[in-house]
């Protein structure tokens, strides 16, 4: 399959992408107030709804509708209806390489959708905040929103990222053959910027003969002060330990799926 493939009607593949960000905080009760105040300004339905318009751009769609909701203490969704635009994608839209910022507009989807749900979560005794976002993009036609993937991960300060990328449906040619994907894709990585790649570990489970991807993204280096609501001068050696080896038995937890303390107290039992 090429760029070139002469197709019978309208191309009905469906490809969709599920992009996943956890922004890890220590924020224990006294400073809970001042976590919400960082949520409510860095997550708002406004700043979403601006990031999803952006990625809109970049893929070239005319917007339809926008629906957002915020909620209290915090969080927020963001629904938008999409349908393609006007220009036509160049060919170079369905390479293997990294997508573009929002200044441009340089591809078009069919009539589809963008929404961004988000999921806040703290722990009463530890100290650790977890807020977790939740984009999707589908899209019908001959571009894949892969092309947005460089532009949200540089969109959020994430310490752990999934994504999610599938092609389903079917299209036919000119002679009745089907096709089942319509761009060469070996690994979501591909359409991650290399200083980007160097900043996380990163490990792939793919389902090639379905056309399903999957990349798993952890931030290798950490700076403490970062991710504190207040002065890493006033902590002392101890404490700063303690809450680096929370906050990277939280990450780590999160990367692999595994609970290491309950692991360990129940092989201890």
């Amino acid at each position: 399959m090429t760029n070139k493939l002469q197709l019978h009607g309208f191309n009905n593949l469906t490809k969709s992408l599920s992009f996943n960000i956890y922004d890890i905080c220590y924020a224990p009760a006294e400073q809970q107030n001042a976590y919400i105040e960082y949520i409510d300004e860095a997550y708002n339905a406004d700043k979403l709804t601006q990031i999803l318009k952006d990625v809109a751009e970049i893929i070239g769609a005319q917007i339809l509708n926008i629906a957002h909701q915020d909620y209290e203490p915090q969080g927020a969704s963001v629904t938008m209806l999409i349908s393609e635009g006007h220009d036509l994608p160049p060919t170079s839209m369905n390479s293997q390489s990294p997508g573009p910022l929002p200044e441009t507009v340089l591809a078009h989807l069919d009539k589809s959708h963008i929404t961004v749900h988000t999921y806040p979560e703290s722990h009463p005794d530890n100290g650790i905040s977890t807020f977790r976002a939740d984009i999707d993009v589908s899209t019908c036609g001959r571009i894949s929103p892969l092309k947005a993937l460089n532009y949200l991960i540089h969109s959020f300060e994430s310490d752990v990222v999934t994504m999610d990328y599938r092609v389903r449906g079917f299209t036919r040619d000119i002679s009745g053959k089907k096709h089942y994907i319509d761009h060469k894709i070996t690994s979501i990585q591909d359409y991650i910027a290399l200083d980007t790649q160097d900043s996380y570990q990163m490990i792939d489970v793919n389902v090639y003969q379905e056309n399903i991807f999957h990349t798993k993204m952890m931030l290798k280096e950490t700076e403490l002060e970062n991710y504190l609501f207040e002065k890493e001068s006033n902590l002392t050696t101890e404490q700063k330990d303690e809450i680096e080896q929370k906050l990277r038995k939280e990450v780590t937890e999160i990367f692999y799926g595994h609970n290491y303390r309950q692991q360990y107290e129940e092989v201890k039992s």
